[in-house]
């Protein structure tokens, strides 16, 4: 439940109460529900049931309906991929891998931040060492979030409720050929996303040994960042990933 909708419905009573209070108080227009004339009395029941049916649909609206998915062209942000990964988090089918890429999210933030803090403390912006392992890094958080788009292409491709409610009861009512099919089928989607999950496990795993190898080599290490075997293996990453993608 988002705080923005929650302050929506507050702000929809908040209207609400002052129309009320502007067609009902004798004050103002002073509407007579009761004892005033026929006009009057079916103004004011209309006002009033008007005040609830606005109430209602808000409070669905806002605080019930279920979002509509993010469109993944407008995914950039950290902030973008967790919440279109949050509105499959309940996907019977694949909630554990679900879940793992949501928290690998907030791992990448936190290795990320502390590679470039180690970094810093070690080399000055302005030298090519830094720029070279920032760039490094970079690549490696692209192909991290490209990994998070894959899996959001293939949640937003199936349904998850058609795939996650295939039993074996609804198998046999299927001849064996197209019931085999299915089977290939959802087997492939759970591959697919269990193999972008894994992907970004091991991108996550090589920036550790990073962190682990620079914590090693202490705060006077001059020598080629390229010479650092944390740095060769994202390279060797990022080249594997191009080469396959091609």
């Amino acid at each position: 439940m988002k705080i923005g909708n929650i302050a929506k419905l507050l702000g929809l009573v908040g209207v609400i109460a002052l129309v009320n209070i502007a067609v009902l108080s004798p004050g103002l227009l002073g509407i007579q529900i009761i004892g005033g004339s026929p006009l009057e009395a079916a103004l004011g029941a209309t006002v009033i049931a008007a005040s609830l049916m606005a109430f209602l649909y808000g409070s669905y609206s806002w605080l019930l309906r279920s979002p509509a998915p993010m469109p993944l062209k407008e995914a950039k942000t950290h902030e973008d991929f967790a919440q279109a990964l949050a509105f499959y988090r309940d996907n019977k089918l694949l909630k554990k891998d679900i879940r793992l890429a949501m928290d690998q999210l907030e791992r990448m933030v936190r290795r990320k931040s502390l590679l470039m803090n180690a970094l810093g403390e070690r080399f000055q912006e302005t030298e090519l060492s830094y720029r070279r392992f920032a760039g490094v890094v970079e690549e490696v958080e692209g192909l991290f979030y490209g990994n998070i788009r894959s899996i959001l292409n293939k949640l937003a491709v199936f349904d998850p409720r058609e795939l996650s409610d295939i039993s074996e009861q609804s198998f046999s009512r299927l001849s064996g050929s197209l019931a085999q099919q299915k089977k290939v089928l959802r087997e492939q989607y759970m591959n697919d996303v269990a193999r972008y999950v894994g992907a970004n496990e091991e991108i996550l795993l090589k920036l550790d040994q990073l962190l682990l190898e620079m914590a090693r080599l202490g705060g006077t290490y001059s020598g080629d960042i390229e010479d650092i075997n944390g740095i060769q293996e994202l390279n060797a990453l990022i080249v594997q990933t191009k080469h396959y993608k091609q």
